[in-house]
């Protein structure tokens, strides 16, 4: 398989990865649409919503709630956004949910200054 977020979870792409466990894997998107911005995907490939399972499906929303919850403690986000792209909507295809932080006054920090930020006092 050709998948950018399957290599990522294999290993053969790097990533600067926040949280893990056996169904999801989320990091931080190397073109962000802002400071922190992340991608929680599942390890298993499913295409699009209309693919995933609901077991799934749900465990990366509690998992993308967690991580909003340390990055309003951790990067003292003041929003966020989530977003879920289909279709002709999704760059990759493979499933994946965006968790996009929002500050009053944006922050400009480098993905290495966040990575590091995320993971100090884990």
């Amino acid at each position: 398989m050709d998948c950018l977020f399957c290599k990522i979870i294999n290993g053969e792409v790097p990533s600067y990865k926040v949280y893990e466990d056996d169904i999801v894997y989320a990091f931080l998107d190397i073109n962000p649409f802002g400071t922190g911005h992340t991608l929680i995907i599942p390890k298993k490939h499913y295409l699009n919503i209309e693919d995933i399972d609901n077991d799934t499906y749900f465990h990366i929303v509690e998992i993308t709630k967690k991580l909003a919850l340390e990055y309003k403690d951790k990067l003292h986000m003041d929003g966020y956004s989530i977003c879920q792209n289909n279709g002709c909507a999704q760059e990759i295809k493979h499933f994946h949910m965006h968790l996009i932080p929002k500050y009053e006054n944006e922050k400009k920090l480098s993905i290495e200054e966040v990575y590091h930020i995320l993971k100090e006092n884990r």
